[in-house]
Order: C-alpha cells, then structure tokens, then sequence
C-alpha cells in the first residue's frame, strides 16, 4: 500500500504493508510484511511522478518494528543505533478497544539514498533482523525530504 501522509510539517510518503494487526492477535509470524518488489517499484514511480524530491540525492528513510511487547524492541534498539540508525521513538499504539492486544512499535531513521535494488535488500535485512531478535515484524518504511531539503 502507497500513500502520502503528513508527518513533522512535511509530506512523507509511506510504503508499508500494513498487517491487519488490528484484526490480527500478536505475536505475529515473523517476515509478515515481505514487501513486494514490484510494491517498491510502485513507490519510487509515484515519488518521481508526484513530489518534488531528487530521489537521486539522500532521503530522510524511516524503517519500523512492532511487537506485542516492548522489550525486544528496548534490546534492538541500541543494536539498530550502532548499525547508524537514529532511534526515533518506542511507543505503545493507541487500541481501537480495550481488548486489543497490546502492539509496541520501533521507529528508526537515517538518511540515506536508495533504489528498488537497495531498499528491496534493506527490507529483506529488516526482516532477518526482527526475526533473529525475537521481534514479531518489520512493518515498513516511509520517506520524506531530508532536513535542509525541499
């Protein structure tokens, strides 16, 4: 799924597929969000085709984890921020009832340039690693400008 949000003042665009977590009890397996190539191919189209970035040049990428509990995502955390990342926020998400599982999200950043190729291989990596480190999935990525960028 593609689309366009608003985050920090600036259009972001996102690519997640999003697992029905809301329908869905965690844990989840892990690898749930396998991001389909032609999926990333689909972005990069709509953000040469629809914003005003030089996709060419380094971009703002966030990458996000989510897990039933917060721990894993305490103890990934320090490992993502020595791999470069910076470690944006660990946050328990808003439930829809009362009764919904507990989801606990992971949201990192870096700035970086990409292709389909690369971030195809990024998400694949993003997929071992929550599965090597007890984390119920990778969910995604979404872009926006760089700081200092238009």
């Amino acid at each position: 799924m593609i689309w366009i949000k608003r985050d920090r003042g600036d259009f972001r665009m996102t690519a997640a597929l999003l697992v029905a977590m809301a329908s869905v009890n965690l844990p989840l397996a892990s690898n749930a969000a396998n991001i389909p190539r032609q999926n990333l191919e689909r972005m990069f189209d709509q953000m040469q085709r629809q914003s005003h970035w030089d996709i060419s040049k380094p971009l703002l990428w966030g990458y996000f984890f989510v897990n039933p509990t917060r721990e894993p995502l305490d103890r990934a955390a320090p490992l993502l921020s020595a791999m470069g990342y910076q470690v944006v926020k660990i946050y328990l998400a808003d439930k829809k009832s009362a009764s919904a599982p507990d989801q606990w999200w992971l949201h990192i950043e870096r700035v970086e340039v990409h292709t389909v190729d690369s971030l195809d291989a990024r998400n694949h990596e993003f997929n071992d690693f929550a599965a090597s480190h007890g984390i119920a999935v990778y969910d995604g990525m979404d872009v926006g400008p760089a700081s200092g960028t238009p």
